[in-house]
């Protein structure tokens, strides 16, 4: 007498689908995480790297100051 023997498809068990999941998302938060911190980076050298060629202040206040080489020049005339 022949049987036929059906098989029956093997699937994910629930908490191994679930694990998958949470390993997901916890490499996108980890990619995120280095996407803004490379962007952070990057802004800082931008910033570090601009220059102030001129800058004018009618007064101007400091409380701690350290100066390698100061030029003071005076100009005559009326005061801009």
């Amino acid at each position: 007498m022949r049987r036929d023997i059906t098989v029956r498809p093997k699937s994910l068990p629930p908490t191994s689908v679930l694990a998958l999941a949470v390993a997901a998302a916890a490499f996108g938060a980890v990619a995120a995480g280095a996407v803004a911190l490379g962007a952070l980076a990057i802004g800082r050298l931008a910033v570090g790297r601009a220059e102030i060629k001129k800058a004018r202040f009618k007064s101007l206040e400091v409380g701690e100051l350290t100066v390698r080489k100061l030029r003071v020049i005076e100009r005559e005339g009326p005061s801009a």
